[in-house]
């Protein structure tokens, strides 16, 4: 990355950082993917139990093989083999010492915006673990609650939809049904089963400082 463009960026990601400092949530600053598992590892303690929603960003920064090392206990919902095993590990989340998650996007002034179909991701981020780390790339800054609910609509969910093969108007068009009048009347919103799109989540000024990490990266990272 050109020098001159860093320097803005890591401007704007510490203005942003003072924001979540501010709203109770404890900042770090990982100026490339390469430097999230040492301060991820600083965080968490052997025999965490430790678990994550679905994100890109845990997996593009090579978070995988550290929280499920023996010194763990990993609930892994990719092992699970029905349904019913996929429901239980959201539930235990909920008493999990440590949650790993992305967001879809965080403002300027330091609050986290998310977006969830099953919602489980957005219930662990709000209430039950002791600690939540939030890993997100400076991509993910936007300048206020507008800009991040059209982030979501244009850059997270189009990607997210076709990642996990939902049949939704966004994963064919690029983006939201809401930005196309015409296509409102034909399509009637987006009211399927595959919505991706169903509980929002705005995580503003903790009550219980420093529960939630936030750690954003010089770099960027998922969708």
């Amino acid at each position: 990355m050109d020098n001159n463009k860093k320097a803005i960026i890591e401007k704007r990601i510490m203005k942003t950082g003072e924001a979540i400092k501010k709203n109770n949530m404890r900042f770090y600053y990982a100026p490339t993917c390469a430097d999230v598992c040492s301060i991820v590892k600083d965080i968490i303690k052997e025999g965490d139990v430790i678990t994550n929603g679905g994100t890109m960003s845990l997996n593009e920064c090579g978070l995988t093989e550290l929280i499920t090392s023996p010194k763990y206990n990993y609930l892994d919902r990719s092992k699970a083999e029905t349904p019913e095993d996929v429901k239980k590990i959201y539930r235990s989340a909920f008493s999990a010492d440590v949650y790993i998650s992305s967001s879809n996007a965080i403002t300027e002034d330091g609050v986290l915006y998310n977006v969830d179909g099953n919602s489980n991701r957005i219930a662990a981020i709000a209430y039950g673990p002791d600690s939540v780390i939030i890993i997100a790339g400076y991509n993910k800054i936007v300048r206020d609650l507008d800009e991040a609910e059209i982030r979501v609509k244009r850059e997270a969910a189009p990607p997210n939809c076709v990642r996990l093969d939902c049949k939704t108007y966004c994963a064919e068009k690029g983006e939201c049904v809401s930005f196309n009048k015409a296509d409102r009347q034909i399509y009637d919103g987006c009211s399927g089963d595959s919505r991706i799109c169903c509980n929002y989540l705005i995580s503003a000024h903790q009550r219980h400082k420093d529960r939630i990490k936030v750690i954003i990266v010089g770099e960027e990272l998922g969708y």
